[in-house]
């Protein structure tokens, strides 16, 4: 396991207030049960913030047949429905929900050719509100992969006010390379062709890289 780059800054400076407001409750209470009660405190608010970064080794899977999880999460919904930003047709929605105790990495879930990235401003809705998708904050990013076009939209939520996204327009990207990172909880939408067959159910926990949420036809090859 190790941490994510996007974590550097966020521990450093928690680390840096947290040292500070334990240095001062012991110039002012000495070493008393309130000076310990505050290090304490400090160490597992600590302990939490560089769990959120963490970004756990698993093996690669490959299949040009599926379209993986982009994150790890609890499907919250999977519906028919028309996705009017670029795509402009029906698709299959599937929607999964990260809370803050999940892996936050992003993935691509297929291969091939960045065709859309765009960053949208927007509110801080909580993630499974039904209106995040087209209110909050959010990235949209299409992959094309010769065949299929796969929209994934990384969303904000009340909590989650950082979106990171490395995907950049007419770039080559590889199934389960990492796609971005969203701080503090939040969700991702993805958008698949109505022929693709859908393979997780509603509320099932999804992993990031080795959850298949659809398929096309069978052909896994682990790498």
């Amino acid at each position: 396991m190790t941490i994510h780059k996007e974590g550097t800054a966020t521990i450093t400076i928690t680390f840096a207030v947290l040292a500070a407001l334990c240095a001062v409750t012991f110039y002012a209470f000495g070493q008393g049960a309130a000076s310990y009660a505050m290090l304490a405190a400090c160490a597992v608010i600590l302990g939490f913030v560089v769990r959120f970064f963490r970004v756990p080794y698993r093996p690669r899977l490959r299949d040009e047949e599926a379209v993986f999880s982009p994150c790890d999460g609890k499907v919250v919904a999977i519906a028919e429905v028309f996705e009017p930003e670029y795509l402009r047709a029906s698709c299959r929605q599937v929607s999964i929900f990260m809370s803050p105790n999940n892996v936050h990495v992003n993935l691509y879930p297929v291969s091939g050719v960045v065709e859309y990235a765009k960053y949208h401003p927007g509110k801080y809705l909580v993630a499974w509100h039904p209106k995040s998708s087209t209110k909050n904050e959010r990235t949209t990013v299409v992959v094309h992969t010769g065949r299929h076009k796969i929209l994934c939209r990384q969303i904000a939520g009340a909590v989650a006010r950082r979106i990171v996204c490395y995907a950049r327009q007419g770039a080559a990207v590889e199934q389960n390379a990492q796609m971005g990172f969203i701080k503090f909880g939040s969700r991702v939408d993805v958008f698949l062709p109505l022929s693709a067959e859908v393979k997780v159910a509603l509320g099932q926990r999804v992993w990031g890289a080795q959850t298949v949420l659809a398929k096309f036809e069978d052909s896994t090859v682990a790498v």
